[in-house]
């Protein structure tokens, strides 16, 4: 296992490292806060990170497992294609955001714009998200266990929000949609997976209306 100590290491080091290695696990030790920790990592490794961490955290990650083991400053996991991030506190702004494919898990809060312009992404927030969540979100799936704030998947496409708690007031275009079974079904494998503690069928369903996809003047007040 490899080690590093932000305190002595630097972030560019680490980073070469982890871009030059194809296998393994690696720790990662006393980031007080530091930016770009583990960013564009193109290998299946395993890194810890013990402690909280700053801006675009993880960004850019192909198909590595990152577990970040404290809070996460803005653009935690940006870009993420694939693999896994989990933060174990809370994330601040944009989670998320322009993620094409993994899975990014916090068990904590996350603040607005989590999942902005998410594009085929998986992000299972335990606690509550901000204003703006699921902005523009192409595809995807955002599962909210507490509590969503105003404006949710305003101007969204085909991504699919599930929100257990409370919603404030729906995004343009972003309604409440039919539960199925098949969507209680798929949903109970995705939270499964990723370890969150929670019952599929207490969630509620939001999706496109469909109304904004090309612009009609009937509707030109909610562009």
């Amino acid at each position: 296992m490899a080690e590093f100590d932000l305190n002595s290491d630097s972030v560019r080091d680490l980073n070469q490292f982890l871009h030059d290695t194809s296998t393994g696990k690696s720790t990662v030790t006393n980031p007080g806060g530091r930016h770009c920790i583990a960013c564009g990592i193109d290998a299946p490794l395993q890194v810890s990170v013990e402690g909280h961490v700053g801006y675009y955290c993880a960004g850019m990650n192909k198909t590595a497992d990152i577990t970040i083991t404290g809070n996460a400053g803005p653009g935690v996991a940006e870009n993420l294609m694939s693999g896994s991030v989990r933060v174990r506190g809370n994330a601040s702004q944009y989670a998320g955001a322009s993620g094409h494919g993994g899975t990014l898990i916090i068990e904590g809060d996350a603040s607005a714009r989590c999942g902005i312009s998410m594009k085929g992404v998986d992000i299972v927030v335990a606690g509550n998200v901000g204003h703006m969540s699921a902005f523009m979100a192409q595809t995807g799936r955002l599962v909210v266990c507490g509590d969503a704030g105003d404006f949710l998947g305003d101007s969204i496409y085909e991504a699919q929000i599930y929100v257990r708690g409370k919603v404030g007031d729906l995004g343009a275009d972003c309604i409440e949609k039919e539960m199925t079974a098949e969507h209680v079904k798929e949903l109970a494998g995705l939270l499964a997976s990723t370890g969150v503690d929670a019952v599929a069928g207490e969630f509620r369903r939001y999706g496109s209306a469909r109304k904004l996809y090309n612009f009609d003047i009937d509707h030109a007040d909610d562009y």
